[in-house]
């Protein structure tokens, strides 16, 4: 084989792989969700809930945030909210323990991270069901409802809710972070017409407390935790119903430490649970975390080779010469979005490349630090 021919092959895997990721994927999640269609038997329900809510210095969200959970359509005796302070400085502690006899405030001393701070609600928890909320999540008021009523399908271990992010400020990353999650639900949509989601929304998930079982302080449990009801043989699925309001990042740095840390600690996860990956022992869902999740964190090589090879095959045809010219014109109009973001102007013509370029590379500075064994534990509340 002759170099210009490698240089082609390696240019069109790498291309392929990048169209797969972002087209092919959901289009064949499209598909199989009409091939091989497979309900969720939902009915009404109204079994014990403990809402477990993991807080760091968030005395300006709590109080909403609790009050929020407390007034949701369902009745208050089977209703509980724990709140677990790590380590707040703030007054969250205070704030918590005042607001009636259904919430209670646990404290971790030492600051040890959300994980483990959820891991505390184990012990206290009386609910049938166990919903993970946000330190600054606003439910809609029938979303608990919705999110219990998937239980009903006893082969439902897993719920997770639509989370809306709103973009007051209309900033190029707030946009750019709504678009993203649309896309993502859109998925979820698919994958959940024929078995199990893989990604799921942190702030408005659900699971059975039998199936809830402790995790290390360093793992993700919006991955871990579903990923361990796909093991035991139960399907996690996505309810658009069950709705979750949250402000998105209107800060760009934010937006960018957040994506890192959430791609670190999954890269982290997918090592830890590489078992799941066999796609001859778990088939078809093996095949949707390879896709969704594995190749995703690894798109920006995907794009990085396509440049660098249409760069080299520019004498080889047009066909190159436009891939390459694609690239640049991409970067390109990533970069007037970070100039348009920092002058405070809105573009809807670049929010999508700017966000596009965002994530990937967060992920890139994700895959260095995973490649040198760092981890995330404890982090500061997202201030969007």
């Amino acid at each position: 084989m002759t170099l210009i021919r490698l240089l082609e092959v390696v240019f069109w895997t790498a291309a392929a792989a990048l169209v797969y990721v972002y087209a092919g994927y959901p289009l064949a999640a499209l598909a199989w969700s009409k091939l091989r269609p497979r309900r969720v038997a939902k009915q009404p329900a109204e079994p014990g809930v403990t809402v477990a809510i993991a807080a760091y210095n968030e005395a300006a969200h709590i109080r909403a945030t609790v009050e929020n959970k407390l007034a949701l359509d369902y009745p208050a005796g089977k209703l509980e909210v724990i709140v677990v302070s790590d380590g707040s400085t703030d007054g969250t502690d205070d704030i918590a323990r005042s607001l009636g006899a259904r919430v209670s405030c646990l404290r971790q001393e030492p600051r040890n991270g959300k994980t483990a701070a959820l891991n505390q609600v184990l012990q206290r928890a009386t609910g049938d069901i166990v919903v993970f909320a946000d330190a600054n999540s606003i439910y809609e008021p029938g979303a608990l409802r919705h999110l219990v009523a998937n239980f009903s399908d006893p082969s439902v271990g897993y719920v997770t809710g639509k989370l809306r992010y709103l973009n007051p400020d209309g900033s190029l990353t707030g946009d750019g972070c709504s678009t993203y999650m649309k896309y993502e639900n859109l998925i979820r949509t698919f994958e959940t017409g024929f078995g199990s989601v893989v990604g799921v929304n942190g702030g408005i998930d659900a699971v059975r407390r039998v199936l809830y079982a402790p995790m290390h302080p360093d793992d993700l449990p919006d991955l871990v935790l579903p990923l361990r009801v796909v093991a035991a043989g139960y399907r996690v699925v996505y309810d658009p119903e069950a709705l979750l309001s949250e402000r998105a990042h209107a800060n760009t740095a934010d937006e960018y430490r957040m994506r890192v840390r959430v791609a670190l600690r999954s890269l982290w996860t997918l090592k830890d649970m590489a078992g799941l990956l066999n796609v001859t022992r778990h088939g078809v869902y093996a095949l949707q975390l390879i896709s969704h999740k594995l190749l995703r964190y690894l798109a920006f090589s995907f794009m990085a080779v396509t440049f660098a090879t249409s760069a080299l095959l520019w004498r080889q045809g047009a066909i190159y010469q436009l891939a390459f010219v694609a690239h640049v014109a991409f970067v390109a109009v990533a970069g007037l979005g970070l100039v348009a973001e920092r002058r405070g102007h809105r573009s809807r013509l670049l929010f999508v490349p700017y966000y596009f370029a965002l994530v990937n590379l967060a992920a890139l500075q994700a895959v260095i630090k995973f490649v040198r064994g760092e981890r995330f534990r404890v982090w500061s509340p997202r201030l969007g």
